[in-house]
C-alpha cells in the first residue's frame, strides 16, 4: 500500500483513505488534498491496492498500524476507503465520504455469493461503468483512464464480507453521500450514521469530483474539526430541482 504525507509543517494530523482506484496524481483528488493542506492539516493520505487477497492483511493492517504512531488525528475516507476506515481507532472525528458499506442494490447477494466462492486472485470480472456519469461531472479523463477494469473473486469475496461485519458506529462520524450514488448501497448508511449526520450533496459517487464541490468544502473542513456539531444547525442544502409550472386550467 502505497502513502505519501502532504504539508509536512501542518499543524494537525489527518489520515486520508482513499477510495479504490483514487490516486493522488488525479487532479480531482489533489484538489482535495490541497484545500485540505491550505486548512493547515498534515495529509496521510492512502492509496488502497485496487485487487486484495485479504481484506485485513493488504487494506486495514496497514493503515492500523501506521495511526498507532499517531497521538491525535482527524480521519478521512472515501468509498472503499470508508470500509477502512470504521475499523480504525483513534481518530478524533471521522468524515467519510460516499462509504461503501454496501455493494449496490443491482448486485444481488446470491451473485456476489456465488462470485465469492470461485478460487482465484485473477482479476477476470468486469468493473461496471466508472464515468462521469457514476464519478461525477470533474472527473477527468486521466482518472478514467487509469481506473482498473477487472477485479478478482477474491476481491468480491474479501469486500463482500468485510461489509457483513461492519462495527457499530458508537461516535458522532459524518458522511456526505448523494442519492444518485450508483456504485454503493446506501442502506448501511442509514442504519450506521443519524440521519442528521448526513450530509447530501448533488453529483455522483465522487463528492470531490461533483460540480457542486466547492458548495461542501467548508463544511467538510468543518466537520474534520468540530465533528457532528459542525452541521446540526447547517445551512448548506442539496440544489433542488425547480418546479414545473403548473398548467393554465
Amino acid at each position: 500500500m502505497r502513502h505519501r504525507v502532504f504539508n509536512e509543517d501542518g499543524e494537525t494530523e489527518l489520515v486520508f483513505v482513499m477510495g479504490w482506484g483514487n490516486r493522488w496524481t488525479h487532479e480531482n483528488v489533489s484538489w482535495l488534498i490541497g484545500k485540505l493542506t491550505d486548512a493547515g492539516y498534515r495529509v496521510h493520505a492512502f492509496e488502497l491496492p485496487t485487487n486484495i487477497e485479504d481484506f485485513k492483511a493488504d487494506w486495514l493492517e496497514p493503515v492500523a498500524e501506521y495511526v498507532l504512531d499517531l497521538e491525535e488525528y482527524q480521519l478521512l475516507a472515501h468509498s472503499a476507503g470508508a470500509l477502512v476506515a470504521q475499523a480504525l481507532d483513534g481518530a478524533d472525528n471521522h468524515v467519510y465520504l460516499s462509504p461503501w458499506w454496501g455493494y449496490n442494490i443491482d448486485l444481488p447477494e446470491q451473485a456476489l455469493d456465488l462470485v465469492s466462492r470461485v478460487p482465484t486472485t485473477l482479476p477476470c470480472i468486469p468493473v461496471g461503468e466508472m464515468g462521469r456519469d457514476a464519478l461525477g461531472e470533474k472527473a477527468t479523463d486521466h482518472q478514467i483512464s487509469t481506473t482498473p477494469r477487472w477485479v478478482s473473486p477474491a476481491f468480491v469475496r474479501e469486500v463482500h464480507h468485510s461489509q457483513q461485519n461492519l462495527l457499530t458506529i458508537d461516535h458522532d462520524a459524518v458522511v456526505f453521500c448523494t442519492l444518485r450514488d450508483s456504485v454503493v448501497d446506501l442502506e448501511p448508511i442509514g442504519e450506521r450514521v443519524p440521519a442528521e449526520h448526513v450530509v447530501l450533496y448533488d453529483g455522483g459517487h465522487e463528492l470531490f469530483s461533483s460540480s457542486t464541490r466547492e458548495r461542501y468544502v467548508d463544511l467538510l473542513l468543518d466537520s474534520l474539526q468540530d465533528g457532528a456539531e459542525a452541521i446540526e444547525d447547517r445551512s448548506v442544502v442539496p440544489p433542488r430541482t425547480p418546479a414545473a409550472p403548473e398548467s393554465a386550467e
